[in-house]
């Protein structure tokens, strides 16, 4: 079956790569294509989502997802990673733990439903989730097959103790670099600092961001509409004067 980008939904950032804004919690989904590889980045907010999610990324594609990078262990963001059976998945260093961990994934599953998520839904991708095997500590290059390279970067922590961003280097000219934040940025409101964030670390994990992606990339929001550097570093500074933290 041959589609289109914009036919399910998608918006198409470079060549190859693209994302979408799923429902309810408008949070971010990426697709990064290679020749014979696949990477999606983040998973949905339930085996349901994160079905129809590696469904519609297969198709664009035109072949089976065979990475998943999961930007931090939210529920939003990681209770769809078992719908991707088959992939290799890619988390920062220590979030396979929390997964591990009976009192977190209760965590996760009260923040879930309440969030609205169906208690049900909840209780069955709790009870399914999908532990990272390969575990980002500082960079890692993965190779999509076709000399085309992305970047997992370990940039946290900050919204969470585990923050990983994916960067794509431009494929063709005129293309940008494109940068998956996570919920690093937020476009659609307010960043969100939850009991497991760690908010003196943040600025300077944007700071990294900025570093990695440059002056004329393109950053992606774990929410919200796409931005670039100079948004990413209004929202440092904002993060800055919301935290006491030195500039």
């Amino acid at each position: 079956m041959t589609v289109t980008w914009e036919e399910l939904g998608w918006e198409r950032l470079a060549a190859g790569v693209g994302r979408c804004r799923l429902p309810v919690w408008d949070c971010t989904a990426g697709l990064v294509v290679g020749a014979e590889a696949a990477l999606v980045i983040d998973a949905g907010s339930s085996l349901k989502e994160g079905a129809r999610l590696r469904t519609q990324a297969q198709w664009l594609a035109g072949r089976r997802v065979t990475h998943l990078a999961l930007t931090h262990p939210h529920f939003d963001h990681v209770f769809g990673a078992a719908a991707f059976a088959g992939a290799e998945i890619f988390g920062a260093v220590g979030m396979d733990t929390v997964f591990e961990q009976r009192h977190a994934r209760e965590e996760l599953r009260a923040d879930a439903v309440g969030h609205g998520l169906d208690p049900e839904s909840a209780e069955e991708a709790v009870d399914a989730l999908a532990r990272p095997r390969h575990h980002v500590s500082g960079e890692w290059t993965l190779d999509l097959d076709d000399g085309h390279q992305v970047l997992l970067a370990n940039v946290g922590p900050a919204h969470t103790a585990h923050d990983l961003v994916v960067l794509v280097p431009a494929r063709s000219p005129g293309d940008r670099e494109v940068v998956f934040c996570g919920d690093l940025v937020e476009e659609s409101g307010e960043p969100q600092a939850g009991p497991d964030a760690v908010p003196s670390h943040w600025p300077a994990a944007l700071d990294r961001l900025l570093d990695l992606g440059g002056e004329d990339a393109l950053y992606v929001p774990g929410h919200g509409a796409v931005v670039d550097a100079g948004f990413v570093r209004r929202q440092r500074d904002a993060l800055a004067d919301r935290f006491g933290v030195s500039r």
